[in-house]
């Protein structure tokens, strides 16, 4: 057993090592270790220890700590070194089928709205069209173009139908009777956490902690809590330590502290190079036009644009979302999503390999809410090519598992099979009633965890709730708000006799508070 932990141990290193030689922080710490040697304190005879002393006390060791950290936490452990590239894509040969057959269903959409409208998926502008989108490029919401023929690739409801037909083909026959007991509609046998596990592991939201969203509200004096919050969330900012932000903002975030301590945790410093690297995907846009393009303008004209909160940040949006779709960066996460970058032909060489591209360049084509996942970021960055890295970074981390089939334990499905399991294991009544009518829970649910809460609940708890996820690195807390969303409207969703009616019940999440729910939900249910 320690044999097998030590081979996994240096498979981990020699993938994290590998990562890192061709980062911008490699030719860095060379550049400042070549520098140290002209300094005095560096002696020949101890050259490689005075060189590490030097790196710790100029705060560049600090920087690597924050770089390895960051890549323990996105890239899965490595599996077995004799296992396929897929097994670290997904290790359920079901579930990669069941993806695979969904993006044919993706791509023969967009193609056949690509015939439909004559439209090329990509081609470059005129000099024109170029210099005038350049003069617009911080007023694009000004922008009104028809399009009223482009419709969304799939809408969330279009994915569930998906996920409810998931089945695992060695299950079919045999006798599960723990399984057969599952009455929701996600029917595919995968651990998920019960209430003990959650307590467990969400110990930090527990009732005896300190909590923002909590402690901060008006009936509680402030200096019992936040003022000691916000001296040590000072602290983990001046020490420059991701791992202890993570840590910290496992309790919520001071907002004044929370755009410093998220850069932070997702190791974004806004270096002159990736300002750079933003301002050439911004050249990029302007000089092509591509056919996902009319999908991003649609998908905010219809989302943000008449949200309440994110109206004003439509001129955001576009830049972001149009940048990231030729940011060809994003197509590493492949390596570890389930889901495969779709593939295009130069026209008229169809089927030729060497003449496939991706597209759209990052691989990720954009559903109906996708802006969504940006819009609260705008919130805390107000610099283009910043909130664009913490944009990317957020969807490397974690949005993408929101839309990709896996069986992971932050992926949709289980996020959908822990969500009923919940509520049939702590509320079967409200369960079997919302059944009988016809009125399946997770039908009412799936929007949000989906668009993990956004444009659902309240700005400020978003962000309440988003810290969270971020601090443990996990999306499974989506799960647990959305069953105490149900738990907290059972009485009147107990009187319900219809979907539309459940769903009138849960229409307006704008009014809750999250933290409360979660600690009620978690630690205050008798199991």
């Amino acid at each position: 057993m320690m044999l097998e932990q030590d081979t996994g141990l240096s498979l981990a290193i020699a993938q994290i090592v590998q990562r890192l030689k061709g980062s911008s922080l490699h030719s860095q710490l060379e550049r400042q270790a070549r520098g140290s040697l002209h300094k005095p304190e560096i002696k020949l005879e101890s050259l490689k220890e005075d060189i590490k002393e030097f790196l710790k006390t100029s705060g560049w060791e600090k920087r690597l700590q924050n770089a390895v950290y960051s890549e323990l936490n996105v890239f899965p452990s490595p599996c077995h070194p004799a296992a396929p590239p897929e097994h670290m894509k997904e290790p359920l040969v079901y579930m990669r089928k069941a993806q695979g057959s969904w993006e044919k269903r993706i791509l023969k959409s967009l193609n056949s709205m690509c015939t439909e409208l004559s439209i090329p998926l990509a081609r470059k502008r005129p000099i024109r069209e170029q210099k005038e989108l350049l003069n617009k490029w911080n007023e694009m919401g000004t922008d009104e173009p028809d399009l009223s023929l482009f419709r969304p690739v799939y809408a969330p409801k279009d994915f569930l139908e998906v996920l409810m037909n998931l089945r695992n083909p060695n299950y079919e026959n045999g006798d599960q009777p723990s399984f057969k007991n599952h009455l929701g509609l996600i029917q595919v046998p995968l651990k998920v956490k019960d209430i003990p596990e959650l307590r467990d592991y969400f110990s930090e939201l527990g009732l005896n902690t300190g909590q923002l969203g909590i402690d901060d509200s008006t009936q509680v004096p402030p200096e019992l809590f936040e003022n000691e919050h916000v001296r040590v969330g000072q602290t983990v900012l001046t020490e420059q330590d991701s791992a202890a932000a993570q840590q910290y903002v496992r309790q919520g975030c001071p907002t004044a502290l929370r755009a410093e301590l998220w850069a932070l945790i997702l190791n974004i410093s806004n270096q002159p190079e990736d300002i750079l690297y933003y301002e050439q995907l911004k050249s990029n846009v302007i000089q092509h036009d591509l056919l996902v393009d009319s999908l991003i303008y649609k998908d905010v004209k219809l989302t943000a644009s008449n949200d309440d909160y994110y109206f004003v940040f439509e001129d955001y949006l576009y830049q972001v979302l149009l940048c990231f779709s030729r940011d060809t960066s994003v197509l590493e996460h492949f390596s570890y999503n389930s889901a495969t970058p779709p593939k295009s032909y130069i026209r008229g060489k169809l089927g030729v390999e060497e003449y496939a591209v991706f597209y759209p360049p990052n691989g990720v084509i954009p559903f109906h809410g996708f802006s969504m996942y940006v819009a609260p970021l705008c919130f805390l960055y107000h610099e283009p090519s910043k909130l664009y890295q913490i944009f990317r970074e957020m969807y490397v981390r974690f949005f993408f598992r929101l839309h990709s089939i896996s069986s992971h334990p932050s992926g949709i499905v289980s996020l959908c099979l822990l969500f009923e399991t919940l509520l049939q294991t702590h509320l079967p009544q409200l369960f079997y009633h919302l059944r009988e009518i016809g009125a399946q829970p997770l039908r009412i649910s799936f929007k949000w965890m989906v668009r993990a809460f956004s444009g659902y609940l309240a700005t400020d708890q978003l962000l309440l709730l988003w810290d969270r996820i971020l601090g443990y690195n996990s999306l499974e807390i989506l799960a647990v708000l959305a069953a105490a969303v149900f738990a907290f409207r059972a009485v009147n969703l107990m009187e319900v006799t219809s979907l539309a009616a459940a769903e009138a019940v849960l229409a307006d999440l704008s009014t809750l508070k999250v933290m409360p729910l979660l600690q009620i939900f978690l630690f205050a249910t008798v199991t």
